[in-house]
């Protein structure tokens, strides 16, 4: 890329970058509202398209924006302060493009490549319920002909119901676990709100049934968590979350801030005309305010961290294995520390006012609710565990599987 071209497309990519505040703005209209009335985001998605955020991490040779990975979960916490369920609804589709962009071209993924350049949105899911354990999987496809069908049902859709293709975990004819990628329109395929979950309630997290759903031979790819690729993207998928987690608090924050403005009175013995001048309200919003920036300090550095594996990786540097570790143990660790301070601030919100804040026309306990359900997503106790054991043991076994821990 000559110097011109890569002016202009850095150019593109901030001209993306700059308008996030007016999308998320355009996106979080009502939110509030919305979650309390159950309305799913239909409306931002079609927002999300066409702002081209889609794209951010297509390198630019590939038409795509070429942004960094600490640009895109700026781009999710600044979505999530807006809207959380439309911010963790896309992280199926974050998974696909970071995959994309360090893979070797193939003609499968130019498919997937130039669908993203056109706007369009991946989805997909993995989960069954009913099995024994965790991530097992007994969706099989079945040979017809030269192709293939699959009948099944899948569980924590999450996106799917907004997306154009969903990239589908299932086994081949051998029991190999494989993916595949299908039109979300495709005859026999049914996606069913049925999420019940108490927090993020409009994700479309629920069922995804398959009723002989015809597959392509050109729709089947071959699946590698354990591979340098694998492993990164499992990490990229949790730091997702985190900076989900991360616009919420910034919204605990602009909620706390409006609420005492324009509804908060002093306590009857606090000797403040306000409850803008009450020093113990200050002290609360002072207080949520510094969590939100350490929790935002937290995600950069995570991300940036992750930027570095993700070069390595695509250069085919010698350094890949061990940065894509360090990345992997940057996010477990981030992840306990931001449940903690993220839970507390939702929490802490309420010492903002009296009794009338826990009114449901507010809708400030969403907050609690939707952190509480993201982080449920992953046993932390057991992510602590093995952070201890790495510390202790140089043991690596969870972190290096690429799997979901």
């Amino acid at each position: 890329m000559n110097a011109p071209q890569e002016i202009a497309s850095n150019a593109r990519l901030q001209a993306v970058l700059a308008a996030l505040p007016e999308t998320a703005h355009a996106i979080g209209k009502d939110a509030a509202q919305r979650e309390a009335r159950r309305e799913l985001p239909w409306e931002g998605f079609e927002i999300f398209r066409r702002s081209g955020l889609g794209a951010l991490r297509i390198p630019v040779e590939w038409g795509g924006l070429g942004g960094s990975l600490e640009d895109l979960f700026e781009v999710i916490a600044t979505l999530a302060a807006a809207d959380s369920n439309l911010a963790h609804a896309l992280r199926l589709h974050y998974d696909v493009t970071e995959v994309l962009r360090l893979s070797p071209r193939t003609p499968f993924n130019d498919v997937q490549i130039e669908r993203v350049r056109a706007g369009e949105i991946f989805g997909g899911a993995s989960t069954e319920r009913g099995t024994s354990r965790p991530g097992e999987i007994e969706t099989r496809l079945v040979r017809d002909g030269e192709h293939y069908r699959v009948s099944g049902r899948k569980y924590y859709s999450t996106g799917t119901a907004f997306a154009d293709y969903a990239r589908i975990n299932v086994l081949d004819e051998t029991g190999e676990h494989v993916s595949i990628m299908i039109p979300v329109k495709r005859d026999g395929v049914r996606i069913i709100d049925d999420w019940d979950g108490m927090g993020q309630r409009m994700t479309a997290s629920g069922s995804l049934l398959l009723d002989n759903v015809q597959v392509f031979t050109t729709e089947v790819i071959n699946r590698g968590s354990t591979t340098l690729v694998g492993r990164h993207s499992g990490a990229l998928r949790q730091l997702h979350l985190v900076a989900t987690a991360a616009g919420i608090v910034r919204n605990v924050v602009a909620d706390a801030r409006q609420y005492v403005i324009d509804h908060g009175r002093p306590v009857m013995h606090s000797p403040a005309p306000s409850a803008r001048e009450d020093h113990f309200v200050q002290q609360v919003v002072g207080d949520l305010s510094a969590h939100s920036h350490a929790i935002d300090g937290l995600v950069r550095e995570n991300a940036r961290a992750m930027d570095r594996s993700a070069d390595a990786v695509r250069a085919g540097r010698p350094e890949a294995d061990a940065l894509v570790l360090q990345s992997a143990l940057a996010t477990a660790k981030t992840q306990l520390v931001v449940s903690k301070l993220a839970l507390h601030a939702a929490e802490r919100l309420f010492e903002t006012a009296g009794a009338s804040a826990t009114s449901r026309v507010y809708n400030l306990d969403r907050h609690w609710r939707n952190l509480r359900t993201i982080f449920s997503h992953n046993p932390l106790l057991h992510k602590a565990r093995v952070v201890g054991d790495y510390e202790l043991n140089g043991v690596t076994t969870h972190l290096t599987e690429g799997r979901v821990f």
